[in-house]
This record gives C-alpha cells, structure tokens and sequence, in this order.
C-alpha cells in the first residue's frame, strides 16, 4: 500500500518505537516515586521537556495524550486563568473541531466567541482581526496550517499585532511542526503539538508556553506543576522527544505540490482547492460530479491511500465546514479528497498516484 494521508496520521518512526519500548521495559517506574527507579523516571521525563523546551523556544511544557488535549488545556485552562480581563475570544470559522468545540462550551459558559470568516483561500484577514480585538479580549486561537486544505496563518505577523496588547495567542501547531520552520522569533503564548503527526506515538502530546497561567481541566494528584494530573507517561514524553528531534521539512514536498498541482490541472472537472500559498505537504482536490468517499474507495483498490477532507469529518455525511467556508462549488465541495506527504513517501508513491488516479477517474466517468 503507498500511504498519503499522513495529516491523519503518521507511520511512527522505528527510533521512536525503540525509545518507547527500552523506556517502559528499563525506566518503568512513577517519576513522582521518591526511590531511585522513581528519581531514573524522573530524570528521563525532566530531561525529555528540556529537549522539547529547547527545540520549540518555549519556556515551559506540559505532556498530554494529544492534540485535542492539549487544546482544551490551552483554551479552557487560560479562558479560567484570565477571564478577570475579559471574556472575550477570537478563533477562525475553519479552525480544528479541538479547538472550536472547547469554545462552544465556553460560550455555554459567558464567554463572547468571535469567529473570523475566512477568503476562497482559507486565509483570515489581519484587518478584520485588528477590527475584532477589544480591550476585553483575552485570547486568540488560530492553527499555523490547516488540517484539511493546508492554509497557512501568518503567525508571525499576528504576534506582531497583538504586540502592547494583553491578548494570549493560541496556536495549534499539529500540521506545522516538522514540516514548516516554526517563527521561532516570534512564537505564540502557547502552542500545541501531537505527537502521532510529527511520526512519534499516538496518546502523545504537549502543550509549550511562554509565561502564562493556567487553570487545570483535569483534577487530581496535582502532576505537571498542577496543570494535568494524572501519573506521567515517561515512555510516550521521551518518544515525543526522540520524535520532535527527528522531525524536519523535506525540500521534496514542495516539488510533489507542484507535479500534483500540474497534473490535475490536465482534468476536466478537477479542481484545486489549496490555494498555491498552502503548506507544500498537503493537497486537497474536488472531482466534479463525484463523491469523495468514492475515489478513496476506488483508489484504495489501487493500493493508494488517501483521504476525503479529513479524518476527523471523512465519516460525516455532512460537508466539511473547512470547505463550506472557502466556498468550494456546489458541483465540486462532495468530491473532495486530501493527499498529504510524510517522511516516508517517496517520489515513486506519486507516480504510482497518478496511474491510480487516471484509473479510477475513467472508470467512475
């Protein structure tokens, strides 16, 4: 099988699956144990975090089982630590359901949401955010790349305009990190990164920031400085470690986009949906008149892997609100399909693609 749906999830890397198992067969132990088998645990697990801390440039770091934690914590944890200043929070239409349904709940709460419309790009406007900031605005989340078609938010210039405001930047790094160079001058207040995209261990993840207060979502003995209780995963923080180390763009992404991009030009009734400015590792393309779920089908019966617009909405009947919101054409937005690179695809996995896709597009004519 040749694997493209590496933004659903990563093949873990043989180094990181070595780190994982020697951790849990040798340093088993509770790092919270005061003996030595606890203070070995401990040591790996602190030495883990200043690896992360040191590689991202954030000053603190706290594990999780994953993006989706990591979200909740960085939103839920700042919206109780801040809402002294304000209870208002701004996000964008197309961001990550991880990071949209924790502020539903937040606006269950009294919290104001402001959500940003978005172009044909996928892409905010900076003047509508400058419009939205208020003296009340506590936080703004945004994703660096998006999940489903590969946008990219100017992280950097965001950071600029919130510059001499009081107002938290969130953003959810989980389709960045090891594909784009991070800003590392210019980096947000808190940042989230899991583990099984970067090709580290799914139930892994981190939430990095910079001198901000959190409120705990999860109670208990008080582990990771009160923020997430709960016994620490040594195995999985040390395997994130090894993973983020070894995670880093390849220069080939950037030539498949264009070889894809120019090959599904050559079709009658394909459309491109990522704009040109998107993530190089991702490519999201509609068939007219077909169903998404149809051409993954037939080109899974090709052996070729790829996905509808996103694992998380691929089960839905419903149509993408990433794609709704870009306006994909009513004849285009249920044929969507989203081919996207990892560590392991190489230049042969999108020549076999492309007879795949000839195939299956000829046939289901």
């Amino acid at each position: 099988m040749i694997y493209l749906d590496n933004s659903a999830t990563t093949q873990p890397r043989k180094e990181v699956l070595e780190t994982f198992v020697k951790v849990n067969e040798q340093f088993y132990a509770n790092p919270a144990s005061i003996h030595r088998m606890g203070n070995q645990a401990e040591d790996l697990l602190e030495g883990a975090r200043t690896q992360i801390k040191q590689i991202l440039n954030m000053d603190q770091v706290i594990f999780t089982s994953g993006g989706t934690e990591s979200n909740n914590l960085a939103l839920i944890g700042a919206a109780k630590a801040y809402r002294h200043r304000g209870k208002h929070i701004i996000t964008a239409v197309t961001e990550h359901p991880a990071v949209l349904n924790p502020l539903a709940v937040l606006e269950e709460q009294g919290f104001e949401i402001t959500r940003l419309p978005v172009d044909e790009t996928g892409a905010i406007s900076l003047n509508e955010l400058n419009i939205a900031l208020r003296s009340d605005t506590i936080l703004v989340s945004l994703m660096h790349v998006n999940n489903e078609i590969g946008t990219v938010h100017p992280i950097a210039e965001v950071k600029k305009l919130l510059a001499g405001t009081r107002t938290l930047l969130h953003v959810d790094a989980v389709q960045s990190v090891g594909k784009l160079e991070l800003p590392l001058g210019a980096m947000p207040d808190l940042l989230t990164v899991s583990g099984h995209k970067i090709h580290g261990l799914k139930g892994s993840g981190i939430l990095a920031f910079n001198q901000v207060e959190l409120q705990p979502v999860l109670y208990g003995g008080g582990q990771e400085f009160g923020l997430r209780s709960g016994t620490v995963a040594v195995p999985q923080a040390v395997a994130f470690a090894k993973a983020l180390r070894l995670a880093e763009p390849r220069m080939e992404f950037a030539n498949w986009n264009r070889e894809l991009r120019a090959f599904f030009a050559g079709f009658t009734g394909v459309k491109i949906i990522s704009p040109e400015t998107a993530a190089s590792h991702i490519l999201a393309v509609a068939v007219k008149g077909m169903k998404g779920e149809v051409l993954v089908s037939g080109l899974q019966q090709e052996s070729v892997i790829v996905s509808t617009s996103s694992a998380c909405s691929s089960k839905s009947k419903e149509t993408s609100h990433v794609i709704e919101a870009v306006g994909v054409p009513r004849g285009y937005k249920e044929g969507v399909i989203r081919i996207s690179f990892g560590a392991f695809t190489q230049t042969g996995d999108i020549a076999a693609l492309k007879t795949a896709f000839e195939r299956v597009y000829r046939l289901i004519k």
